[in-house]
């Protein structure tokens, strides 16, 4: 390949999160900026998360140091910590981790979806700003295509894998149109926020209760959902379809008592689903008629078992992107042949159409649809001679011979700098 695609990276693998942190590019436009001007990049693409801070750039001639130094200087870092935390791979390699990262394979749970989103995200803004071009615009659309094949085809997505995903998943498969259910919260810790986060990602609205209504509106402002008031809770329950509890109590909240008084004031079930530790929910509500209760342990197995499930299916995700980066680099080569290929094509349709204007003069043709007849005659000719030599220097630039292409270039005269 002529020029280089890279991609240069700092994730939760080789770094911890505060020093990870530290690589972090606040201000993405300028910096695309800065990285084309200052690295001579022609393409990037940047990818952010809490877990990967990474860049993808195109380069004939690639400066590692150069691009350790603007990235020093984006982010204020001291050039040394590069060398300690930053990894990077080309071409082939760079493609695998591409497609290992639209796979999910690459993240700190194997499968999540967010990632891929994320991917989809950044390529949009980069193409938004012109700061991709051909080459990672390819690059990135087939990867994302390929990405989500595997993912589909594989499974590996398959199945709730945190606490919080695997509990809505409960509620989607026992409730019939929970969109249309009243939902509620309780609790604003670390596993409420993974319920939230995944109520939101899922359109659902809800409502979220604490201690203190304060608590609950600032957690809201940031998960979604609306906050009420915890009293109102209480001794309201039979207003709520799903329930999810998530606190630390050391008693239980959701009494025996309270959700008999509530179960006779509803015509339809409740689900409850106690994600504390220790339980808030008394165990004697699941003797309820028309009550369904899973408690942490029970949705703590399912997630254990999905997450086994993922691990099974590495291997089989592995040897197809194996397959795949193969076919991706090949249509990665032969974009280094297309300027030439359209330049001669150009050309000589051009020289053409020029001679085809000639012989209807000297014809003295005036029938239109003689005229189209000679037109589209021109036009097969043309088109039968150029299209197997092309073809040809088309395969090569897949192949990797970057002489066949540099000799063509020269019989068609082809000025790659004017070009580009």
């Amino acid at each position: 390949m002529s020029k280089k695609i890279i991609n240069a990276r700092v994730t939760f693998r080789n770094s911890p999160i505060h020093i990870l942190e530290k690589f972090t590019i606040r201000d993405v436009e300028s910096a695309y900026l800065q990285f084309r001007k200052n690295s001579g990049l022609e393409e990037c693409v940047i990818i952010q998360t809490c877990n990967r801070i990474e860049l993808f750039a195109k380069s004939k001639n690639l400066d590692y140091e150069k691009i350790k130094k603007t990235w020093a200087s984006i982010a204020g870092l001291d050039q040394e910590l590069f060398d300690e935390n930053l990894q990077i791979d080309e071409n082939d390699k760079a493609f695998h981790h591409l497609l290992k990262l639209t796979s999910g394979l690459d993240s700190m749970v194997i499968g999540e979806e967010q990632i891929l989103g994320q991917i989809k995200t950044s390529i949009t803004s980069a193409r938004n700003i012109k700061a991709s071009g051909k080459h990672l615009n390819t690059l990135f659309d087939k990867a994302i295509r390929i990405g989500t094949r595997i993912r589909n085809s594989s499974g590996i997505s398959q199945g709730g894998i945190s606490v919080g995903s695997m509990a809505v998943k409960l509620a989607e498969e026992n409730i019939d149109e929970l969109k249309s259910k009243k939902i509620l919260l309780i609790g604003t810790g670390e596993v409420s926020t993974l319920i939230a986060k995944s109520l939101q990602r899922r359109g659902y609205n809800f409502v979220v209760t604490s201690r203190t209504l304060e608590r609950s509106q600032t957690f809201c402002e940031t998960l979604g959902g609306k906050a009420v008031k915890f009293e109102n809770v209480l001794s309201g329950f039979e207003n709520y379809d799903v329930i999810f509890v998530a606190t630390t109590a050391p008693y239980f909240l959701v009494t025996f008592d309270r959700i008999i008084k509530a179960s006779e004031k509803r015509k339809d079930g409740m689900m409850i689903l106690d994600l504390s530790n220790p339980r808030t929910v008394d165990e004697r509500v699941a003797t309820i008629g028309g009550i369904k209760l899973m408690n942490l342990d029970q949705i703590a197995e399912m997630v254990e078992k999905n997450m086994n499930a993922r691990l099974n299916k590495v291997k089989t995700v592995e040897n197809i992107i194996n397959e795949e980066v193969t076919v991706l680099e090949a249509s990665m080569k032969r974009l280094d042949a297309e300027p030439l290929v359209k330049d001669v094509f150009k050309n000589i349709d051009s020289l053409r159409q020029k001679e085809f204007e000639k012989a209807i003069s000297m014809l003295d043709e005036k029938d239109e649809k003689k005229i189209k007849i000679i037109e589209e005659l021109t036009k097969a000719v043309v088109e039968s001679i150029v299209a197997t030599p092309m073809n040809n220097i088309r395969k090569a630039s897949e192949q990797g011979k970057p002489d066949l292409l540099e000799v063509a270039s020269k019989l068609f005269d082809y000025n790659k700098k004017e070009q580009e």
